[in-house]
C-alpha cells in the first residue's frame, strides 16, 4: 500500500544557501545597466549614429570589462520607431545609472534621451547634441 519515495527531494535545505555564489546589488545593477546600454547600442548602430555608438560602446566595455558585440542585423523599423525605442532604452539606462550613482553613464543616457526627443520632434540639428 505504501510506496517509498525513490527520487531526491526537489526542496533544498537551509544550509544549502551557500552552495552557489551570490552577486551584490552593485554587481546586479552593473549587469542591468550594461544590458540596457547594449540594447541602446544596437538601436543606435541601426540608426547609423557612429559617434554616439562609440560613446555607448565605451560605457558597455567599462561595465563588462570587454568590448560589446556590435549590432549586425537590421530590424526594418522606421527611423521614428527606432528613435522611440532608443529613447525608452536610454530612459531605462538613466534610471539604473542614477540608482548605482554612475555619473558618466547617467549623463550619457540623459544626452541620448535629449537627442532622441529632438529627433522625434523633427529637429535633426539638435539630434547630434548628445554626441560630442
Amino acid at each position: 500500500m505504501y510506496e517509498p519515495i525513490r527520487t531526491k527531494s526537489v526542496h533544498r535545505m537551509a544550509d544549502d544557501a551557500h552552495a552557489y555564489p551570490h552577486r551584490s546589488r552593485e554587481e546586479e545593477l552593473d549587469i542591468q545597466l550594461a544590458g540596457h546600454l547594449s540594447a541602446l547600442l544596437a538601436v543606435t548602430d541601426e540608426l547609423g549614429d557612429t559617434e554616439a555608438g562609440e560613446l555607448i560602446a565605451r560605457q558597455v566595455a567599462r561595465l563588462r570589462g570587454a568590448p560589446p558585440a556590435r549590432h549586425a542585423g537590421l530590424s526594418g523599423s522606421s527611423a521614428r520607431e527606432l528613435h522611440g525605442r532608443a529613447h525608452t532604452l536610454a530612459g531605462r539606462a538613466l534610471v539604473v545609472a542614477a540608482s548605482r550613482a554612475d555619473t558618466a553613464a547617467a549623463i550619457l543616457a540623459a544626452e541620448r534621451m535629449d537627442a532622441h526627443t529632438a529627433a522625434l520632434a523633427g529637429e535633426p540639428t539638435l539630434a547630434a547634441v548628445g554626441a560630442p
